[in-house]
């Protein structure tokens, strides 16, 4: 039976909670109205060190927000923990993660993986042995086309982020020559293919994991005279990659996707190779999510991140499952699949390949100003 739960999220649901009964948890063969005996995880995949962390541990503190609010709204209620499951965005670890996650039974859903390219290596197991999979990051559209039947993405994917962003380059930049990027990453390439399909560029290269020596590809970006550059790719090379352009003295406007959404690519490039940079995001600014941004500075010590929101709401999609009962793999995957609910970024309702419907996504263009990444518009849709 699809169980359907129209919820709004943030500080008023959590102080409707907190005045409200606790909800009893139950399992296969029994309900608790203390909930003292019932206990589950959840479980966080994605990078916590390595490169391209910050992206993870923004994902990171935003489930776990959520969990710390439930415990607190509800002391007497399922004991809900979130296990930490670092793969430093590194695909080769993915597998062997996917399989520790499977061997705890306790865990009854996954909010990530965070990457696109560990998505791919680790979704095939996790689906196979029944584990619900909610992504608020991964956004490689071919996620959802590999029959994986747990599968579900909390935001909008690169067939929307990708044409946005060629939009963008063509209509607001007015940028005539065009020259695209990619890191070879399932993610990169696959963002880079899609502004394609808007931008035909006057050429293309690529970069890759670890590269410091850019100096060939920029003297054919110099050769090519473009006025945009767009970059599929994360902030651990789009910094310096972006620092040797300002440094070989390319000016044109510097464009890229989400992976390069974080502070880390100021550092990167520094501040001043960095200002002017354009990036896009199918992720809603922090400040127009409610309460979300101030209760997660107030937690953390830190400016909510990218996809720290979304994390959030496919963390609280979870608990919602848990409070009505749903402490098996098996119930949580058929409450998810049948969710209908408001959160704090977008309203939820998964598809039969776990998307959310295209209405629910919004692509926002983001501005390097003053060494700070600052929304700048939401991109029309076509």
């Amino acid at each position: 039976m699809r169980q359907k739960f129209v919820r709004a999220f943030g500080g008023a649901a959590v102080l409707a909670l907190a005045l409200g009964a606790s909800a009893a948890c139950a399992d296969d063969t029994k309900n608790s109205s203390s909930g003292s005996d019932c206990k589950v995880k959840i479980a966080f995949f994605g990078a916590l060190s390595g490169g391209n962390a910050n992206l993870g541990i923004n994902i990171k503190d935003g489930a776990k927000l959520a969990i710390d609010q439930y415990t607190k709204a509800n002391p007497n209620g399922c004991k809900i923990e979130l296990v930490q499951k670092d793969s430093q965005g590194d695909e080769k670890q993915a597998p062997a993660i996917a399989d520790a996650i499977i061997g705890d039974s306790s865990i009854i859903g996954v909010v990530g993986p965070a990457f696109s390219g560990e998505s791919k290596a680790a979704n095939p197991k996790l689906s196979g042995a029944g584990v619900t999979i909610i992504t608020p990051s991964a956004t490689n559209p071919t996620l959802a086309d590999q029959g994986w039947k747990t599968f579900h993405r909390a935001l909008g994917n690169d067939a929307a982020q990708g044409p946005a962003a060629g939009r963008y380059i063509k209509d607001v930049l007015k940028a005539q020559k065009v020259f695209v990027i990619d890191d070879t990453s399932e993610y990169g390439k696959g963002l880079a293919d899609q502004v394609k399909k808007v931008v035909t560029p006057v050429a293309t290269g690529t970069t890759s994991k670890g590269q410091t020596d850019f100096s060939a590809l920029i003297t054919a970006i110099k050769a090519a005279g473009p006025d945009a550059i767009y970059y599929g790719g994360y902030y651990a090379e789009g910094g310096p990659f972006l620092k040797a352009l300002r440094g070989q003295g390319v000016k044109a406007t510097f464009v890229g996707g989400d992976g390069l959404k974080d502070p880390g690519l100021i550092e990167g490039a520094g501040k001043e190779a960095a200002e002017g940079t354009v990036v896009t995001c199918p992720c809603v600014p922090p400040d127009k999510a409610g309460n979300f941004a101030a209760d997660y500075k107030a937690a953390t010590g830190q400016e909510a991140g990218t996809y720290s929101a979304e994390a959030f709401d496919a963390a609280n999609i979870f608990i919602e499952g848990i409070k009505a009962g749903n402490t098996t793999r098996a119930k949580m995957e058929a409450f998810v699949d049948g969710y209908n609910g408001k959160g704090i970024t977008t309203t939820f309702k998964f598809t039969d390949k776990g998307e959310i419907d295209l209405s629910a996504v919004a692509v926002w263009a983001y501005e390097v100003k003053d060494g700070k990444i600052v929304a700048k518009q939401e991109i029309p849709k076509p």
